[in-house]
């Protein structure tokens, strides 16, 4: 049995990790709830408990086996340190740690092999939602034939803002609806019945900043550091649910009926792919659950050596609590 913490408990993702944690049935002895000095009070079940939440503090992590973080960046380039040196194992959910090179990226279907380097500063970083997902695609795929570049255009729902994001586009939906104008506090414009073509903030060539971590950590995953990659980043008024049109290009050509059939048995997708009943990925399917779905597999029309495809998970879940989780237990399988 061990003994876990959940940084950041109260927020979506925290609330999420709770929940799998329970449904997982992970050896938990005990689970303490950490978070910000405003959520000190309140009460968040587990195990048929109602555990309080504490106030994160330098003191919070003695007795603890693993610490999962799903805070901001400064509070993991804070804590992390903290919680390793009393002994804990993090798996960090921000984009603190993502690319240091003595910090393991781990999607545990994609490279479960690099958690084994988790011993030097006792981190493990948990990649984006989009890198995730893109992730666990491309590596059916390469494992067909090696990859040579892929062009992604990511459609992301509000809540990768957190609650903050979900709030301002059930706002902006129930103004609009009743004809009165919008305030714009999350996102640069209003984004209800709206795109915007912008998640993060712009580099000076023009590309966000999630646009070009998702190359980073998609190269760092697959261990492909010359993958050629082109990424357009969208923020859409979905509330769950992260969407992904994906054409990938491998050096030998694999057909659509080679690339379904390893779809179908990769354990972390379900094969969702007959247009002919009208049959593929949406995100209102996809919210709540486990897989990422793949479908409208098809041939690139321009290059023979090429597929599109549609993949869509719940960002949330599959994309952030599933993903941590997995970690955890492998953590314990292998190296606790």
């Amino acid at each position: 049995m061990y003994t876990l913490a959940i940084v950041g408990a109260t927020g979506a993702v925290g609330r999420q990790i709770i929940e799998v944690l329970e449904e997982r049935q992970l050896p938990v002895k005990a689970l303490r709830l950490l978070a910000s000095e405003k959520s000190v009070g309140e009460f968040i079940d587990f195990n048929d408990e109602s555990l309080p939440v504490q106030q994160l503090d330098h003191d919070s992590f003695a007795d603890i086996d693993i610490a999962l973080f799903c805070a901001t960046d400064s509070i993991s380039e804070q804590f992390c340190p903290v919680a390793a040196q009393a002994g804990a194992v993090c798996v960090d959910t921000s984009s603190f740690w993502r690319m240091d090179e003595a910090v393991p990226l781990v999607v545990p279907s994609v490279n479960a092999e690099d958690l084994s380097g988790f011993s030097g500063k006792r981190i493990v970083a948990s990649p984006s939602a989009s890198a995730v997902q893109l992730s666990l695609a491309l590596k059916v795929i390469s494992d067909c034939s090696p990859l040579v570049r892929v062009v992604v255009s990511t459609y992301q729902p509000v809540s990768g803002s957190g609650q903050r994001g979900i709030d301002e586009l059930r706002k902006q939906c129930g103004e609009l609806l009743n004809g009165r104008p919008t305030k714009n506090k999350v996102y640069p414009h209003q984004v209800g019945f709206n795109c915007l073509p912008q998640v993060g903030d712009f580099n000076d060539d023009g590309y966000s900043d999630a646009e070009i971590n998702l190359v980073h950590e998609t190269a760092k995953l697959l261990n492909v550091h010359d993958l050629k990659m082109s990424v357009t980043a969208v923020r859409v008024p979905v509330f769950y649910g992260l969407s992904q049109s994906i054409n990938v290009e491998t050096v030998g050509a694999v057909s659509v009926q080679k690339a379904r059939e390893l779809f179908d048995v990769m354990v972390a997708i379900e094969l969702v792919d007959n247009v002919s009943d009208g049959e593929y990925p949406m995100p209102v399917d996809a919210s709540g659950q486990d897989l990422a779905c793949v479908g409208r597999i098809r041939s690139d029309m321009s290059n023979d050596n090429a597929l599109d495809m549609w993949v869509v998970a719940d960002n949330l879940r599959q994309g952030a609590a599933i993903n941590v989780v997995q970690i955890a237990e492998l953590l314990i399988q292998k190296y606790l």
